[in-house]
């Protein structure tokens, strides 16, 4: 019996689930969309929404006192201390077909959480995609409820010089005029 046991194992050891939902938390926070199955969907929305409500937490409290506090100064400083213990800091995504290089912990600071200062809790949603094709899982999005509309945002985007002189190398197929060779 699993009684007083809260959450997924994975099939993995402590620290693999650790890190694995560490990096998870800040794909989220970076590109504010990720797609993962449905079981790791749930287990980081519990992840991400708690992070999310203690950085918005201090930032009702610090819009509530000057910036110049001491106490709420010392209090965001200890907060960022915490949480980058627990995130990596440097990510990269791609805005507006560009890539930027981002310090996860400042992006939540700074971006993420006044999104959500008034908002009590349900800062993600969970929309199911379909199976995967090669093992069948249940897969899913996951994503801030208020998004980013730069971040993902399709525009056109440069092909290297190596992608355009391995298509044109490339074998053409055959058009549905040419009948096939006879042996």
């Amino acid at each position: 019996m699993r009684h007083q046991n809260s959450g997924r194992k994975f099939d993995r050891d402590g620290s693999s689930r650790d890190a694995m939902f560490r990096n998870l938390a800040a794909n989220l926070f970076t590109h504010e969309r990720i797609e993962t199955t449905v079981p790791k969907a749930k287990e980081l929305r519990r992840i991400a929404e708690r992070l999310i409500t203690r950085v918005a937490r201090l930032g009702a409290d610090a819009n509530a006192a000057t910036i110049s506090d001491p106490a709420v100064a010392a209090a965001r400083l200890a907060l960022k201390r915490s949480i980058g213990s627990y995130l990596p800091h440097a990510q990269v995504r791609i805005v507006e077909g560009q890539a930027e290089r981002i310090d996860v912990i400042e992006h939540l600071f700074r971006e993420i959480a006044p999104r959500f200062v008034g908002r009590n809790g349900g800062y993600t949603r969970i929309l199911k995609t379909g199976f995967r094709r090669g093992d069948n899982a249940e897969m899913c999005l996951i994503e801030l409820v208020v998004r980013d509309p730069r971040v993902g945002a399709k525009t056109a985007v440069s092909v290297s010089p190596v992608t355009e002189a391995v298509r044109a190398e490339a074998p053409k197929s055959r058009s549905a005029e040419e009948p096939p060779a006879a042996v």
